[in-house]
């Protein structure tokens, strides 16, 4: 079964909530609704999402706090937000949007087809994420094999064939993703994570070139 990655969407207006859902069910992933600041928080606090599209005037706690809240939480605080507004207050409206933690800022009424790319490009990286943890997982586990001496050396072997494989898959991924991002005139912010998400694959493929049998490592 295949892994769907979980978007938030905040607006106290059911009839944007549910635009909102009309534009991205072509991405087939799974949509979580909250009507308010302080519902997204509580679904924060045991869900993980990939990305949040946070509206800023909402009655009560509005988006400004809302994201501020975010950013404060350490399993949070990672998240991409974009904000989705009606009103616009000029630069200084905007630059509020980015010094909160938004990664983007758009304003109402938006392009379907640009927000379901720009939604689309953060999926992708949680995916990618994800997939990197599993891989740093396995690689956990071999370290601890060859750590302790007492692991069947073929079983070893065949976990470092299967986990160098799968990083193959993950780095081509990534550098695809990369190549559409720099020719996409996509954020800073955005072309920062896939930069940042290479940076992980590269460690962990030293990492498993160094367990390779015939390595120095090895040799010593």
């Amino acid at each position: 079964m295949v892994q769907k990655a979980k978007i938030l969407l905040v607006d106290d207006r059911p009839e944007n909530l549910l635009a909102l859902e009309a534009i991205l069910s072509a991405l087939d992933q799974h949509l979580v609704r909250a009507s308010s600041g302080e519902e997204a928080l509580k679904a924060l606090l045991t869900e993980d999402f990939a990305v949040i599209l946070l509206d800023v005037q909402m009655p009560g706690m509005d988006g400004f706090e809302t994201a501020a809240h975010i950013k404060r939480r350490e399993r949070t605080r990672d998240i991409p937000i974009i904000f989705l507004t009606a009103i616009n207050h000029g630069p200084h409206h905007t630059f509020r949007g980015y010094a909160a933690g938004a990664v983007d800022y758009i304003s109402k009424p938006f392009d379907p087809w640009v927000l379901r790319a720009k939604v689309s490009v953060f999926v992708e990286l949680y995916m990618k994420n994800l997939q990197l943890r599993e891989q740093a997982g396995l690689l956990r586990l071999q370290l601890e094999g060859a750590q302790k001496g007492n692991g069947d050396g073929a079983a070893q072997t065949g976990l470092l064939a299967e986990l160098s494989a799968r990083l193959a898959a993950a780095e081509e991924q990534a550098e695809a993703l990369s190549k559409q991002l720099s020719g996409a005139n996509a954020e800073s912010a955005v072309v920062a994570t896939a930069a940042h998400l290479e940076r992980k694959l590269t460690g962990l493929r030293k990492a498993i070139d160094a367990l390779e049998p015939g390595s120095r490592l090895d040799a010593e």
